[in-house]
């Protein structure tokens, strides 16, 4: 996947961005990046796995992670965006102070319904860095200050007669 795959409007770079352009980016990734292949991204934990697998791609071969930047600014908006999608999150601004305190090298985050502050263009350079132990999937499911799920409830159970 090149920059052109990656959804980079005008090229921009990580820290040019900020949290209003970020569900705009993902969108503009998935449409690219689907655009010759159909890949099943549909902002669901579950599409998850196909990202662990796209940087699994670019990783072969000993890619520089330079030479991948806006692919890995593309599959960190999307997967921050299922975290907005699919667990109640909002993009946020992060303060330099911020920034520094916790270490995030990107100017954006997203901040769970809990408050909890999390990094995931950050998490999607790591998982290009470290590989597979950093699974892009896993982290979403282990994430604390999701939203609790909708409880949908039990359908009542039919009584057989008795006579």
């Amino acid at each position: 996947m090149s920059d052109t795959a990656s959804g980079t409007p005008g090229r921009r770079t990580a820290q040019e961005m900020s949290a209003c352009d970020m569900g705009g980016y993902a969108s503009a990734f998935v449409e690219r990046a689907t655009a010759r292949v159909r890949l099943p991204l549909d902002y669901t934990a579950a599409s998850l796995r196909i990202i662990d697998r796209l940087i699994d791609g670019l990783r072969k071969g000993g890619t520089e992670q330079e030479r991948v930047s806006g692919a890995l600014l593309g599959l960190g908006a999307y997967v921050g965006e299922v975290l907005v999608r699919e667990a109640g999150a909002v993009w946020v601004d992060l303060s330099p102070e911020h920034r520094l305190y916790s270490g995030f090298a990107h100017p954006v985050g997203v901040r769970m319904p809990d408050g909890r502050v999390w990094n995931p263009l950050g998490r999607t350079v790591n998982r290009f860095e470290i590989g597979p132990q950093e699974s892009l999937q896993t982290f979403y499911l282990t994430l604390h200050g999701r939203r609790p799920r909708h409880i949908r409830p039990r359908p009542a159970r039919v009584a057989a007669a008795v006579r």
